[in-house]
């Protein structure tokens, strides 16, 4: 196992044993692996021969240094406590670095939550964008992304990922794969939505048969983020809504979809208890803390609805500011 992960220090077989374990439950890890060999040649460059994860080693490596964020040494101590937990539960002696000690705020960003009005604002100015000479399918391809992006809120680069296998367009589902968390997943579409893939289908993909994406760039390959982004914000400053430098953002398409779907289970009278984590396994949320942060943004924006479910599900919404990005 050593020679697997070229692990060399005291701690090889615990690395590679926690890396194993994380990978066995559907995480890629291939950062904190990245990390973790970092961690190995630290140690390797001491003379610590005894199997103890102790509170020196723990501190010093996870010690910020100079021009460093908080959020990266965080990472570090994240990671470092998540291997002193793996080796409590092998047996072995790890220094458990302290919940709560180093506090960040991992969402710097406010999302723009857009209202219905202003999504078929978009929706209509999309509709208008004009042929490009350079991309003749450019204008259809905006517009259906734009669309699927609402509706099954998808993250950006999810959806420019899909290729055309990852869409059926006989029972109306995607196939996420290559996620942010490693969790792929199969998501259902509208009829509307569906409808729509099938026209874009018959209109632009057939023409290509050397075509791999579901969103092929006119170069080769699928568009890029980016690109998208430029040309959201032409379709914003159509639609009337105001960029103010920074945002609204093609992900808040995402945020949006959450608080909405999250409104409509309210006043439909749902049990968000029970609705909660199929919204988290739908987003690919690593956990629950990511739904529950849009029920706060929810509470936020709409405090005469949330205020129904308030008396049996408050404790579901957590007491923090939320600025979600994943």
């Amino acid at each position: 196992m050593k020679d697997e992960f070229n692990f060399y220090s005291v701690f090889a077989d615990s690395i590679a044993g926690f890396i194993s374990e994380k990978k066995a439950v559907g995480y890629k890890f291939e950062k904190g692996t990245s990390m973790l060999k970092r961690f190995d040649s630290y140690v390797c460059s001491f003379p610590i021969l005894t199997k103890e994860l102790t509170k020196d080693i723990v501190l010093n490596w996870t010690k910020r240094s100079p021009y460093e964020t908080i959020s990266t040494q965080a990472g570090r101590i994240s990671l470092l406590r998540g291997l002193g937990e793996y080796m409590n539960r092998m047996g072995e002696q790890a220094y458990i670095y302290p919940k709560g000690m180093i506090t960040i705020n991992r969402y710097p960003y406010t999302p723009y939550i857009f209202s219905k009005k202003e999504m078929m604002l978009i929706f209509s100015a999309c509709d208008r964008c004009s042929v490009a000479k350079e991309s003749p399918y450019r204008h259809l391809i905006l517009s259906l992304l734009i669309r699927m992006l609402y509706s099954c809120g998808l993250r950006v680069s999810e959806a420019l990922n899909l290729k055309i296998e990852d869409i059926n367009l006989s029972d109306g589902t995607l196939y996420i794969r290559c996620t942010k968390f490693g969790k792929e997943r199969k998501l259902p579409m509208s009829d509307a939505l569906t409808e729509r893939c099938r026209k874009y289908y018959g209109i632009v993909l057939v023409r290509q048969s050397n075509c791999t994406y579901f969103f092929p760039s006119p170069f080769g390959g699928n568009y890029k983020s980016s690109t998208i982004y430029k040309l959201f914000r032409d379709i914003l400053w159509d639609a009337g809504i105001s960029h103010t430098g920074k945002g609204p953002r093609l992900h808040d398409l995402r945020h949006t979809f959450a608080v909405h779907c999250l409104k409509k289970w309210v006043l439909d009278k749902k049990d968000l208890t029970n609705c909660l984590p199929y919204l988290s396994i739908y987003l690919g949320h690593e956990d629950m803390r990511g739904s529950q942060r849009y029920l706060k943004l929810t509470a936020d924006l709409y405090p005469d609805i949330i205020k129904k479910v308030e008396d049996n599900c408050s404790w579901l919404i957590p007491e923090v500011k939320v600025n979600e990005t994943n």
